[in-house]
């Protein structure tokens, strides 16, 4: 028997398995994450922690335009990459709650 809170979550994603799958609706679940990081690694970069490292940077002005390049890759990654393992998390919540109930 499924319990009042399945209940709602098989109704709810029912109606909505097909909107929640675009991408940008679902940017709010990742974006964040991704912008975190990605200023997280320009904050190490440019600390100057690593004198090598800046260095490097200094002598070569178009690592610049590199790392803003790299920066751009991993949030969309970790924008799609997000977007897809929620809506895969509640699919397979929905599946397993559908034969659940389907065994009743």
């Amino acid at each position: 028997m499924l319990s009042e809170e399945e209940k709602k979550f098989v109704e709810y994603w029912e109606q909505n398995r097909k909107s929640r799958r675009r991408y940008l609706r679902n940017l709010s679940v990742g974006l964040p994450i991704g912008v975190f990081m990605v200023m997280a690694i320009f904050i190490n970069f440019f600390s100057g922690w690593d004198k090598q490292a800046e260095a490097v940077m200094y002598e070569d002005p178009s690592l610049i335009y590199v790392l803003v390049a790299a920066a751009l890759i991993i949030v969309v990654f970790i924008v799609i990459f997000s977007a897809r393992h929620q809506w895969d998390i509640n699919e397979t919540r929905y599946q397993e709650l559908l034969s659940k109930k389907n065994k009743e």
